[in-house]
């Protein structure tokens, strides 16, 4: 049975390991003085070498040749995933006070240590805090933020990087060479990006890739995109134009052909992700899309989420709903005072919990009289936006919406729509991006386009002067209207 490539080109000593130096330096330089702590936490994502180099380190420090096909009695391996309980640990902490067989140090590498439960933990802590002269713990984890700080503060904490694609790419080369493998360099660019930062995951795809290629082409980008499932960059590039293009249609086309070739919706938005970031120095308007194509791969639904990232990234955000109105124009000749009286006697709309600005100019304006004719194809424009058709219609559609757009109340001026919700619960919910995309869906569907929502976790300020300055003084407060009865 042949050998798995990550096994056969595993570093054999810490000077072979490969883009962790600021980790492996100071380890080969401690040991060169003779400086062994009782206890050492390796931390960092899965395949980068955390295990590998606790290995190496506990036969470094027994002086001992690195080889995994030899044991050692004095250098014992737990996987805290199958041995966390606290009769375990207790085991452990028996065992640690026999001195080594034939080494200078006893050493324990826990792999996987934040899988211990809290009892177990309890239990190793007594035995980091004091620890017999001829132990040596290697703690390794890849959820860092499982470990009590407890444990952390007993160790020599080291975090590993994720390995970058160049260093990777060399790597890769390396064992392809050595292998014999026929790979062109943009497949291993290919192979270490889907490597995501492990070299474990890029030498595995690179061994599963050399037993499908073909003996002449070899590994190419064609077989690692059909064979794990991703998507062309053609279509990757086209998904791009059609959200510049601000091309709805042809973005669900692209998706939906995406989706019949089997290309799952988190790989192409990771993909799709890749790419945006190569391209952000150069178009900086992608940093939004870049934000919310991270948030797809946490979807129960992913393939609806990326649509719906990307068909918010393809609308018009400077499309403005205009009506060409045939009012003619209007000279005002009254004194503020006039003005105000009118206004006083305007009817708000009963719907509207609160009118806006835009509702009192245009009552005010409907009460003049005209002094002259506009000239022929001059037009005025005006922004239509009714609160109540919102609420209602999220009623309707939103259930969710309107539960709380129903308790809110608004101010629209030109472009921006400010809504105060009261409280801090109701702003969170409608700054959600499932709200929030609802929020603006449902403005479009009303006939309103391009508004800027602004949310403000308070009531609306009093219109009285009076009544501000006592809100001001009080803290804020709700304006309340209360009829004579009389």
């Amino acid at each position: 049975m042949s050998r798995a490539l990550y096994r056969t080109y595993r570093s054999k000593s810490l000077a072979e390991i490969v883009g962790q130096s600021h980790v492996t330096d100071i380890l080969a330089q401690a040991i060169k003085q003779g400086r062994i702590s009782h206890a050492y936490l390796f931390t960092g994502p899965r395949g980068v070498g955390k295990t590998s180099i606790a290995r190496i380190l506990a036969h470094e420090i027994n002086g001992f040749t690195y080889d995994e096909n030899t044991t050692h009695l004095d250098i014992i391996e737990i996987d805290a995933a199958s041995n966390n309980g606290v009769e375990d640990v207790r085991d452990l902490r028996a065992k640690v006070q026999i001195a080594p067989v034939s080494a200078s140090k006893k050493i324990y590498i826990i792999d996987e240590v934040h899988m211990l439960s809290k009892a177990a933990f309890n239990a190793l802590l007594k035995t980091l805090e004091e620890p017999p002269e001829h132990v040596v713990f290697i703690l390794a984890t890849t959820d860092i933020d499982k470990v009590p700080a407890t444990i952390v503060s007993r160790t020599q904490r080291f975090s590993f990087r994720p390995i970058g694609t160049a260093d990777a790419v060399t790597h890769l080369r390396f064992i392809a060479d050595a292998e014999k493998i026929v790979v062109d360099d943009d497949a291993l660019q290919l192979i270490a990006e889907r490597g995501d930062g492990s070299f474990r995951d890029s030498i595995s795809l690179l061994d599963q890739l050399a037993s499908l290629a073909d003996s002449k082409k070899g590994i190419t980008t064609e077989l690692i995109e059909a064979s794990i499932g991703l998507a062309p960059k053609i279509i990757i590039n086209d998904i791009i134009a059609a959200v510049e293009a601000h091309d709805i249609a042809g973005l669900v086309a692209l998706l939906d052909d995406a989706s019949n070739q089997g290309i799952n919706g988190i790989v192409l938005s990771q993909q799709l992700t890749t790419r945006v970031r190569e391209l952000v120095i150069e178009k900086p308007q992608f940093l939004p899309l870049l934000d919310t194509l991270l948030d797809v791969s946490k979807s129960a639904q992913p393939n609806l989420k990326l649509l719906s990232v990307l068909g918010t990234a393809a609308t018009p955000k400077t499309l403005v709903k205009s009506v060409a109105l045939a009012a003619p124009v209007l000279e005002i000749k009254s004194t503020i005072a006039e003005l105000e009286k009118k206004a006083m006697q305007v009817k708000p709309k009963e719907t509207t919990p609160r009118a806006s600005k835009a509702d009192t100019t245009t009552s005010m304006n409907d009460s003049l009289e005209p002094k002259s004719k506009p000239a022929e194809g001059d037009v005025d424009k005006k922004t239509d936006f009714d609160w109540a058709a919102l609420v209602e219609h999220t009623r309707k559609n939103y259930v969710a919406v309107y539960s709380v757009l129903s308790k809110c109340h608004y101010e629209f001026e030109k472009d921006q729509l400010t809504i105060y919700t009261g409280n801090k619960f109701y702003k969170k919910k409608l700054d959600d991006l499932r709200y929030n995309t609802l929020l603006y869906k449902a403005l479009e569907e009303v006939g309103v386009y391009g508004l800027t929502i602004h949310t403000i976790p308070t009531a609306p300020p009093p219109k009285d002067s009076q009544a501000a300055s006592v809100a001001a003084i009080m803290g804020g407060g709700e304006e309340v209207i209360v009829e004579d009865e009389r």
